[in-house]
């Protein structure tokens, strides 16, 4: 596998709102930039019904060997002139010789319609 292509990763700031709760604040987000990664699409979904036509489109994004971004279920990236969800938790795979991460694998997606 090739791992040249990068992303923005994105992460919500918090505030507090009025119940006194923390939510996330994607007004204050935080970027930074991820390089050694694949990306591969992965799935493109289809749904029709009488008011609106709705498509997802997925992909499959692999760090390098011996890298690990930190990227969390619940952050946003940015690619492609797109911004993206990760679906799902991110997988970090273990190295079979150390105690460290061998690589990283999530899925992300697009949702419109």
């Amino acid at each position: 596998m090739m791992f040249n292509q990068s992303l923005v990763r994105v992460r919500a700031g918090t505030r507090t709102d009025r119940g006194g709760n923390t939510v996330p604040d994607w007004g204050t987000a935080t970027r930074i930039t991820v390089t050694r990664v694949n990306i591969q699409p992965s799935v493109q979904q289809e749904a029709h019904d009488e008011t609106r036509t709705s498509k997802i489109t997925g992909w499959h994004v692999q760090s390098d060997e011996g890298t690990s971004p930190d990227i969390r279920a619940d952050d946003r990236i940015e690619w492609d002139g797109m911004t993206l969800e990760v679906d799902g938790e991110v997988a970090r795979w273990p190295d079979l010789f150390t105690d460290s991460v061998h690589h990283v694998e999530f899925k992300m997606k697009r949702a419109t319609g």
